[in-house]
């Protein structure tokens, strides 16, 4: 609800302290639009809406989670969100954002390459689309699943979409495709597993990669905290706070993937924050610890 004093009141759906950066980072990404268009025939059509609004729309899309209608006011229409968020999806805006916001906390924190966790997880997909499948744990309603892939922290890594009837083991070759790009690796890399992970066919692809696994045992109730593999559990509850996937309406894969990107975001842009308030100095540093 806003202020009755009026819509510069609101209040914000991050803290400053996290969107400008965010926005500083994907303004330097944007191509260059003019606010009117020069081949206009008569120069007065109405101006293009300003960037930076749409980008304040999707944040508040992504973590309220309502719809395009619902998020649209007198400043901007639900079409020029979804117009807009197409261009830069296009343009592959989020993706590009997601990697500078990693090789940024690698650079200054680090990321912990040589502990690996990787989960699935099944969130609610009402809409069905590209990579909804009939869920198990919800009387075979429409579900998504995201079999995803962090580091010893925590930080997300990438992750790989289905549907919610498939099993976790076979997602496990194509999510760990997705540690090519992140350029040079440790040597000795642990990935730390759940117990739907048990079996052979498993050991053997981790093998095939040179990588150590440590796979919880079907049958033996084992606390996730004897492992690493709790930090991939807490990343969850990370992305699932962020309402637009936890209750997923969107149908294509290309927008599912780029809200995911773009949360992943802001969970690295926070942690890097966090960390590195207690090492670093900067003019606009928090007063408090994030």
């Amino acid at each position: 609800m806003h202020s009755p004093r009026g819509p510069s009141c609101r209040t914000p759906v991050l803290p400053s302290w996290l969107t400008d950066p965010l926005w500083d980072q994907f303004a330097a990404l944007l191509p260059g639009r003019p606010t009117v268009d020069p081949s206009h025939p008569l120069g007065c059509h109405r101006p293009r809406i300003s960037d930076r609004i749409v980008f304040d729309k999707l944040l508040q899309l992504l973590r309220f989670g309502c719809s395009y209608q619902a998020i649209a006011d007198t400043t901007c229409s639900a079409t020029t969100i979804r117009n807009r968020r197409d261009e830069w999806i296009r343009l592959g805006l989020f993706a590009r954002l997601k990697q500078i916001a990693l090789e940024s906390y690698d650079r200054i924190v680090g990321l912990v390459l040589d502990q690996i966790a990787v989960d699935g997880s099944i969130t609610k997909a009402p809409g069905g689309g590209e990579v909804a499948g009939r869920s198990p744990v919800d009387r075979g309603k429409q579900g998504l699943k995201r079999s995803g892939m962090t580091d010893g922290y925590g930080i997300p890594l990438g992750r790989v979409l289905a549907g919610a009837n498939r099993h976790d083991s076979p997602l496990l070759a194509p999510t760990l495709d997705l540690l090519d790009a992140l350029g040079p690796l440790p040597d000795d890399i642990t990935v730390h597993l759940d117990a739907g992970y048990d079996s052979d066919k498993t050991r053997t692809e981790l093998t095939a990669r040179n990588l150590h696994g440590r796979i919880a045992h079907k049958g033996e109730k084992t606390p996730i905290q004897a492992s690493q593999r709790w930090h991939v559990e807490r990343t969850h509850a990370w992305q699932n706070a962020f309402h637009r996937l936890a209750r997923c309406y969107e149908r294509r894969a290309t927008v599912v993937n780029a809200f995911f990107d773009l949360t992943d975001t802001i969970i690295t842009v926070r942690s890097l924050l966090r960390q590195a308030w207690t090492t670093h100095r900067w003019d606009d540093r928090p007063k408090r610890r994030p």
